[in-house]
């Protein structure tokens, strides 16, 4: 995976969903979101704590190589366990309870991803770092995880808002490279359209976004898709 390329999908992505808040009023940060028990302020906080992660990862020692892609970063393990979960749900509503309103916490996730596209920036291809899980990844790869959980949750704030969604094709075109393989995304993709899926509708029924019927359960089967363990 080209880093640079990642890496601006990044920008793009996270720069969209730090906009995107700018606008939120104090019921809305309230709603309810798909990801119960999350409200927005909750959602939001669990983003900006996922990609706050990377500082301290490029600041610790780089693993002699890389061993795990973003593929196999999602195999579902014990970091997708109940009590793994019920933490990451703990640590998201502790962060939000912190902020002493909705724009003090909009702001705050925009200062962590101006700092996570600045230190990536300044990173060479090819640089590899350890995970809190232990995996050692490309910085690039795991990059690209992030990149999935800003888009990802951005399509299910923009629905707890009752917003269009604002998800860059930057993102989304590797959030499909990663579903349905980069090199056979274009033979992939039209494939889909002859379901009738764009690439949005794609995204949220391969996300778990929109529900998928039993005939398009077993043609989705068949193009290889990959579907993620998201937690």
């Amino acid at each position: 995976m080209d880093q640079g390329r990642v890496v601006e999908a990044f920008r793009l992505e996270a720069g969209q969903l730090a906009e995107a808040m700018t606008g939120v009023s104090a019921a809305e940060w309230q709603l309810p979101t798909r990801c119960a028990p999350w409200t927005v302020s909750d959602l939001l906080a669990h983003v900006r704590v996922v990609i706050a992660w990377l500082p301290g990862m490029l600041a610790g020692p780089a693993p002699t190589r890389a061993e795990v892609s973003a593929v196999g970063y999602y195999r579902p393990d014990g970091r997708f366990a109940p009590d793994t979960n019920a933490a990451r749900i703990a640590l998201a509503q502790d962060h939000a309870a912190q902020q002493l309103s909705g724009a003090a916490l909009a702001a705050d996730f925009d200062a962590t991803r101006q700092q996570v596209d600045r230190l990536c920036r300044a990173e060479p291809e090819g640089r590899v770092v350890r995970t809190r899980h232990g995996d050692p990844m490309l910085l690039s790869e795991f990059l690209l995880t992030r990149v999935v959980e800003v888009a990802v949750h951005g399509l299910d704030l923009a629905d707890a808002l009752g917003r269009e969604p604002w998800l860059t094709s930057q993102a989304a075109d590797l959030l499909q490279d990663l579903l349905l393989g980069p090199d056979e995304a274009a033979a992939e993709a039209a494939a889909l359209e002859k379901l009738g899926w764009g690439q949005l509708r794609f995204l949220r029924k391969a996300t778990g976004r929109e529900p998928i019927t039993r005939e398009e359960a077993a043609d989705v089967s068949r193009l290889g898709i990959r579907w993620l363990t998201l937690g």
